[in-house]
C-alpha cells in the first residue's frame, strides 16, 4: 500500500471533503459491524425523513454513532413537524435529552420565508450547531440560480456551519429533475459562488456522486449516502473506479475561494 499516486484526501476529524449517510432504520447490531469497519469513512448520520421519532432504542443508537466519531442528527422534515405545530422548543428538548448537539433546519416541505430561517440559525447557534438546508422537496417549485446563492450564502453568513442543497433520497426534487437529471448548470454556478467547502451536496446514487467528484474533486461533501456504499465511494473519491479514474491530476479546483 502505499505506492499508487492517490488525489489527496482529508482525514478525520475533516472539515470538508465529508461523507454524510442517511439511516432509514438500520438495526443496531447491523449498524456496530458497519462502523466498526467503516467509520473512518464516515463523518456525519442523519436520521432521515421524521423516523428518529419512532425508531426503537434511538438513544443507543445515538450513543454508537458517537461512538465511532460520527456526528448523528435528525432529518429536517421532523424539525418541520415540530415547527408547523409551534412546539419548537420541546424538539430542542428532545435533541438535548438525545444528546444530539447538531440541528437541521429545512424548508422541504413548509414554505418557511429565509428571513424566518436566518432568525431561527441566530437563536439556535448559541445551543446547536446549525445546518441549513436550500431547496423544495416539491418538484413543482423552481429556485433559479442567484437565489439557490443568495440562500446558500445567507444561511452561511447567519452561523450555520454547513448548508444542504435538498435533491431527496431519490435524487429527483431540489438540484435533480423529477427524471433524477442534475441540474447541471444550477451546481456549476453554485461552485462558482458559494463557499463548497461548506455545501453539503445530496448525492444518493453512484452516477450523482461521481459528478460532483468530478466537477469538484475528491473531497465533495455529499449527503444522503446509503451506508452500504461508502466504500464504493471511498474509492470513487480516491480515482478507483472507471469514472473517476483520472482523479490522481485533478486538484480540487472548486476550493480556491
Amino acid at each position: 500500500m502505499g505506492e499508487l499516486r492517490l488525489p489527496y484526501r482529508t482525514k478525520k476529524n475533516r472539515t470538508y471533503g465529508i461523507t454524510s449517510i442517511v439511516d432509514f432504520g438500520i438495526p443496531l447490531g447491523e449498524l456496530k459491524n458497519i462502523l466498526s469497519d467503516y467509520h473512518e469513512y464516515i463523518d456525519m448520520a442523519k436520521i432521515g425523513i421524521g423516523s428518529a421519532y419512532v425508531t426503537p432504542h434511538i438513544s443507543e443508537k445515538i450513543n454508537i454513532y458517537q461512538a465511532f466519531n460520527v456526528i448523528p442528527y435528525c432529518g429536517g422534515t421532523l424539525f418541520e413537524k415540530f415547527y408547523s405545530q409551534n412546539k419548537l422548543d420541546k424538539y430542542l428538548l428532545y435533541l438535548k435529552d438525545l444528546n444530539v448537539d447538531w440541528i437541521e433546519i429545512s424548508t422541504g416541505i413548509l414554505d418557511i420565508p429565509l428571513e424566518e430561517r436566518l432568525a431561527l440559525v441566530q437563536r439556535l447557534k448559541k445551543d446547536f450547531k446549525v445546518i441549513g438546508e436550500v431547496g423544495s422537496k416539491d418538484t413543482q417549485k423552481k429556485m433559479a440560480a442567484p437565489d439557490w446563492n443568495h440562500e446558500l450564502t445567507a444561511l452561511l453568513d447567519a452561523g450555520c456551519q454547513y448548508v444542504i442543497t435538498e435533491g431527496r433520497d431519490s435524487g429527483t426534487a431540489g438540484i435533480y429533475r423529477s427524471n433524477g437529471q442534475i441540474k447541471e448548470n444550477l451546481i456549476f454556478d453554485v461552485i462558482q459562488n458559494v463557499d463548497c467547502k461548506r455545501v453539503i451536496f445530496e448525492a444518493p446514487h453512484a452516477k450523482s456522486q461521481m459528478f460532483f467528484i468530478n466537477q469538484i474533486g475528491a473531497n465533495a461533501n455529499l449527503g444522503n449516502v446509503k451506508i452500504h456504499d461508502v466504500l464504493l465511494l471511498e474509492a470513487q473519491r480516491l480515482g478507483l473506479r472507471s469514472e473517476t479514474f483520472f482523479m490522481e491530476e485533478k486538484a480540487d479546483a472548486a476550493y480556491v475561494n
